[in-house]
């Protein structure tokens, strides 16, 4: 089955943190290349996305979750082939040393550095959620450049951008 141009695809991320730090990626590929964000990725056939959030931190970061918490969900529209609904988890770990990467370097971030640093534009807001334990369904807007142009938290109806 080939996808329409423009479907959305499905992911999976978790924001990995140990006391007041982020375990984060600085990507090395696109999208979102030399951005600190979270691991994850693609939510494979069959696969829940917890399943998916719990896998794809394994696979990139070598860290075995047996439990993440769910913090919400980022919708991303654009007008070009970057159309994403992703699952976004927390999950609390023991301080590793980060291991190589194939998607880029991971690296240990305070967490009131990590929402000004060079993140998704989406991410500041996701931050401000995950800190007040706060769920949120986030609906994001991007132009042809990729400018994110509106988002709006659809549990409250606040427009965000």
């Amino acid at each position: 089955m080939i996808m329409k141009s423009g479907t959305k695809r499905v992911a999976a991320f978790c924001f990995l943190k140990n006391q007041g730090q982020y375990l984060l990626l600085k990507r090395t590929k696109s999208p979102y290349y030399g951005v600190y964000a979270p691991v994850g990725g693609s939510v494979e056939p069959h696969e829940t996305p917890e399943a998916a959030a719990i896998r794809e931190t394994f696979e990139e970061s070598g860290i075995v979750l047996k439990h993440v918490d769910f913090c919400g969900i980022l919708t991303e529209t654009s007008p070009i082939d970057y159309n994403w609904v992703s699952f976004v988890y927390t999950a609390e770990i023991d301080h590793v040393i980060p291991q190589p990467c194939e998607e880029g370097i991971l690296m240990w971030i305070d967490k009131n550095l990590a929402p000004s640093l060079h993140v998704p534009p989406t991410d500041p807001a996701i931050y401000k959620y995950m800190e007040t334990g706060t769920f949120f369904i986030l609906n994001a807007v991007y132009d042809q450049d990729m400018r994110l142009i509106a988002m709006k938290e659809e549990l409250s109806g606040v427009n965000i951008v």
